[in-house]
């Protein structure tokens, strides 16, 4: 298949729009009309993960992390990410990645986190605002069929289980053409008074223009009177982290015995031990320590997550325990769970798990 139908499925799944401002996910390396016929999966890209490809005959890697971060001025074979690009470009391996979008949807990494502890009713552990726009526009009476379904056509009113919504009021509206003007209703220099509808709808931002787009193409007037409006709601199936609730309450040294087995880890970094049960757990693959104030709030036992600095430990203040688990072992499942996300779709593709360990941390004991 070709490359862009892959990555219109996973973005899909993980918009673009959905990743931070520092990142950059998407298709780093390779032509999205190309076709392809293997890929492999990885965390990292890096060169010996391009040689895996090679050997392997795969044609696209798809990675968690971006070898790309910042701009390449020069390709010099200076360090590993100039030398892995040209390793992929000079063998025609098309390189996508998937990072803090993958991070910002419900079912994403810090879900598949939790779906390993075995949580129970996981949410997002701080939902993200001003990705929700509403549309407010004023159609004739006679059109408000024809736009309104524009609209949804265009994906416009869709509410988690729910699509087609809209809200219409009944009013007037009155306007009166100039010289120059084409006006489909009314006469030059005439105020004219037309029986309207307002329609309103919701929409993700990252859609704005095709629902504009199909909107205007559809109303019959010359000069549209419409407004954007970026809401304040937040998107409950988006945003940073997890939480969720253990089956049964369990005592710290034994949560912290079952951590380290069900996410398979050498160590852990932990604040003190609090005389409590631990019942409620947030979750954050890879740094997550912005998200500790969130997981206080949202009452939270213990926080797992990676990247922390001796100084941020103290930042507990015995409200929660820390659990520093290390990077690549918070987000290591994410392979897993793009094998699943691409092979519930492709069921004919082949898709690879890297057999690489790219962890560049090692311990030793």
């Amino acid at each position: 298949m070709k490359i862009r139908e892959i990555t219109a499925y996973l973005e899909s799944i993980a918009p673009l729009a959905y990743q931070e401002s520092y990142d950059n996910s998407g298709l780093i390396v390779g032509n999205p009309n190309d076709e392809v016929s293997k890929a492999l999966i990885s965390l990292d890209c890096t060169e010996e993960v391009v040689d895996e490809a090679i050997g392997k005959g795969c044609d696209i890697i798809i990675s968690h992390h971006p070898i790309v971060f910042k701009g390449l001025k020069k390709f010099n074979n200076k360090n590993y990410v100039e030398r892995t690009v040209i390793k992929a470009i000079k063998n025609n391996i098309a390189l996508y990645a998937i990072h803090t979008n993958l991070d910002n949807v419900l079912g994403g990494v810090s879900s598949k986190i939790a779906e390993k502890l075995e949580l129970e009713n996981t949410a997002i552990l701080s939902p993200k605002s001003g990705l929700v726009k509403k549309l407010v526009v004023y159609v004739p009476r006679a059109n408000v069929e024809e736009v309104r379904q524009a609209l949804f056509e265009a994906e416009a009113g869709s509410i988690g289980d729910y699509d087609q919504c809209s809200y219409n009021t009944a009013g007037y509206g009155t306007f009166r053409p100039l010289a120059g003007a084409i006006p489909a209703i009314g006469e030059i220099g005439t105020q004219e008074r037309v029986e309207e509808t307002k329609i309103e709808v919701i929409f993700p931002a990252q859609i704005e223009r095709q629902v504009i787009v199909s909107m205007l193409a559809a109303h019959p007037y010359e000069e549209v009177a419409y407004h954007t409006i970026t809401l304040d709601n937040k998107l409950q199936y988006v945003g940073s982290g997890a939480i969720g609730n253990l089956a049964e309450p369990m005592d710290a040294q034994d949560f912290l015995a079952y951590l380290k087995d069900k996410l398979k880890l050498n160590v852990i970094r932990h604040t003190h031990l609090l005389d409590k049960k631990i019942a409620r757990v947030a979750v954050c693959g890879g740094a997550g320590g912005f998200l500790l104030n969130e997981a206080k709030r949202s009452g939270a036992d213990i926080f797992i997550t990676a990247d922390y600095k001796y100084h941020e430990f103290f930042d507990a203040e015995d409200d929660i325990i820390i659990a520093d688990i290390g990077h690549y072992e918070s987000e290591q499942f994410t392979q897993e769970l793009l094998l699943e996300i691409i092979r519930k779709k492709f069921v004919n593709f082949a898709v690879l798990l890297t057999e690489i360990d790219t962890n560049p941390i090692k311990y030793y004991s």
